[in-house]
């Protein structure tokens, strides 16, 4: 058909440079097989960042390409804090996307798709989104990045101490404001807490003011670091001065209330609430602790309400002025204290404080 195209004699081939075919397969998947890694910390380098990664993906069950490693080529931008992880299959690149957000030597990193990437294209070589059944738990992740916490505003909290509960964390978190979503993340075999969380605030532009006023806060024996999750950290910008303070007000009084020795228990307090001589009455009595007891029971599973009273004779005695709730767990207790801690009743401002539980067994009301 085309006699001239190569004028050779019989038994002659042309000597074409051909590229091999896997080179060629390599060279046209690697926008979709390479993974971006963003805020990475100084001491990170191509070694520790291909075995970590490599390692990972191992653990969730994320390599399909057969044994050995998944990662095949890390480039590190050192100055920028980036990298470009290349997978060895366009279906392991997509898996490494659940794992935005995972702790990497101490810091949440962010794993995104590098800019050359063409989704189009990409369709066509492979599975474009990550396996649902990945054991993203195995390191401390949960499907859809933290519980379904995505975006620039899902904020990283780190520092926290491990015996701090999940009720304790979403309290000082909200006093800023109500959250959209929450994750405290736990050792998948034990249940505890491995000392960090992610949130996201149902209203965004909080998000400055509450990394800014926890950031650096001492907790017991630990200091608490605050960020947006895809940033590393960062110095507080001049025009955040007046957001500070106001949030330093907001914040001051959870740095009292979780200082060592003031962690929640089950039982919360209400100092201010009625006066002894409302408690003589046994009928005004009955009428404040069925108030209470409706009041309370609005947070959480309630056991008991102990309104300590003046004696017969009007003598004073412990724990007069004082409203006692006890819950079936920490959670409710917890809930009750924000939600009471500066309500008015009557003309009287409560003031919500948590008790020791072995003190109101003991019957000791005036703690």
């Amino acid at each position: 058909m085309f006699p001239n195209m190569f004028p050779l004699g019989a038994g002659q081939f042309p000597t074409i440079p051909v590229m091999p075919v896997q080179a060629m397969t390599q060279q046209a998947t690697r926008h979709a097989r390479r993974v971006y890694v963003g805020g990475l910390p100084p001491t990170a380098n191509e070694q520790s960042v291909a075995t970590f990664f490599s390692q990972v993906m191992s653990a969730i069950g994320g390599n399909t390409a057969g044994p050995g490693d998944a990662v095949v080529n890390v480039y590190i931008n050192h100055e920028k804090k980036f990298a470009f992880v290349e997978m060895r299959s366009v279906e392991e690149a997509s898996n490494a996307m659940a794992l935005d957000g995972i702790i990497f030597e101490g810091a949440p990193v962010k794993v995104r798709r590098p800019s050359d990437y063409n989704p189009s294209l990409a369709a066509a070589l492979g599975p474009s989104q990550p396996n649902p059944n990945l054991n993203l738990a195995v390191v401390g992740l949960t499907p859809g990045s933290a519980g379904g916490l995505e975006g620039p505003d899902r904020i990283f909290v780190g520092g926290l101490p491990y015996y701090f509960t999940e009720a304790q964390v979403r309290e000082l978190l909200e006093s800023f404001g109500p959250l959209r979503g929450f994750d405290l993340v736990k050792d998948r075999e034990t249940g505890n807490s491995k000392g960090y969380a992610f949130c996201v605030y149902q209203d965004l532009s909080v998000t400055d003011i509450a990394c800014a006023a926890l950031n650096g806060i001492k907790m017991g024996d630990k200091t608490l670091t605050v960020r947006r999750a895809n940033q590393g950290a960062q110095q507080p910008r001049p025009e955040q001065e007046s957001v500070l303070l106001q949030a330093q007000q907001q914040v001051a009084l959870q740095r009292l209330v979780y200082q060592a020795g003031s962690l929640p228990t089950k039982i919360v307090c209400l100092t201010q609430v009625v006066s002894a001589d409302e408690l003589k009455d046994d009928e005004e009595y009955e009428d404040i602790m069925e108030d209470m007891r409706g009041e309370g029971g609005k947070y959480g599973k309630l056991i008991n309400v102990i309104i300590p009273r003046p004696g017969p004779n009007g003598e004073p005695a412990p724990g007069v002025g004082k409203v006692f709730l006890e819950y079936a767990d920490v959670e409710g207790s917890t809930k009750a204290r924000q939600g009471l801690h500066g309500r008015k009743f009557g003309e009287n401002q409560v003031a919500a404080i948590f008790y020791p539980e072995t003190k109101f067994a003991q019957g000791e009301y005036d703690g």
